[in-house]
């Protein structure tokens, strides 16, 4: 049995060596046919030119044998627009690789966007800087962050103490701590009475020594010392707020 299906398997490999041989046969007939049939190669286009390609007529010398459903295989050579891009993506692989992992002449997508975070954080600042200075009367807000208070408490006690006492209790100026007030007790009343002053009242404008974030910071703490209680308060002056 195992020597039947042996000679059998010899059968089949002569059988397609024979047929393989035919079919080379057979295209070698075509190609001597087709050369002796072909006329005068025609002019190419100069497209077909810079491209490299060949005549229709021609096809049987590029054919491969390869035939699949009545679609040929030929051994075409890549156009050279396509073989010249490929060799500049190489190149420009090269530069890119030189220039970021080697060199290290231009930052990595990682690095610019730090440095992007960077810059932004730095015009964030300078924004910030200029916006608080864009403060008035009419926008001022009640600060209450730690440091906004303590900037203006050290401006209060190294200025106003003079007038209106280093806890606010008053002196030539009014009690800061009560809930009277001369000119008015919202934020943007006493921002705008430090700002523009009331010299007919001895209170000078502080506009051209302190910028309106300085005034901002002043206000919010003079407004902080309202019902402190310090030792000896003047007595009330004013209005009570409301």
């Amino acid at each position: 049995m195992t020597g039947v299906v042996f000679l059998e398997v010899l059968i089949l490999m002569a059988l397609l060596y024979n047929l393989q041989l035919l079919l080379s046969i057979h295209k070698k007939t075509k190609l001597a046919v087709a050369k002796a049939l072909q006329p005068s190669a025609p002019r190419l286009s100069w497209w077909d030119r810079m491209n490299r390609l060949k005549p229709l007529e021609q096809e049987f010398d590029l054919d491969l044998g390869h035939d699949y459903d009545g679609i040929r295989e030929l051994d075409n050579r890549l156009p050279p627009w396509w073989l010249y891009g490929f060799y500049c993506t190489i190149l420009f692989a090269g530069i890119y690789l030189w220039r970021y992992h080697v060199s290290h002449s231009a930052p990595l997508s990682g690095e610019e966007y730090r440095i992007s975070v960077a810059e932004a954080e730095v015009r964030k600042t300078e924004y910030l800087k200029k916006a608080a200075n864009n403060i008035d009367e009419n926008t001022v807000k009640l600060l209450t962050a730690p440091g906004d208070l303590a900037a203006g408490k050290a401006v209060f006690e190294s200025t106003c103490f003079a007038c209106h006492g280093k806890s606010g209790e008053g002196g030539v100026g009014p009690n800061l701590t009560d809930e009277y007030w001369l000119h008015g007790g919202t934020i943007q009343d006493v921002f705008k009475t430090i700002k523009y002053g009331w010299p007919d009242k001895g209170m000078k404008s502080w506009k051209d020594d302190y910028s309106p974030s300085q005034i901002a910071q002043i206000a919010s703490y003079v407004k902080s010392l309202g019902g402190t209680h310090p030792a000896n308060p003047k007595a009330p002056q004013g209005v009570i707020a409301k």
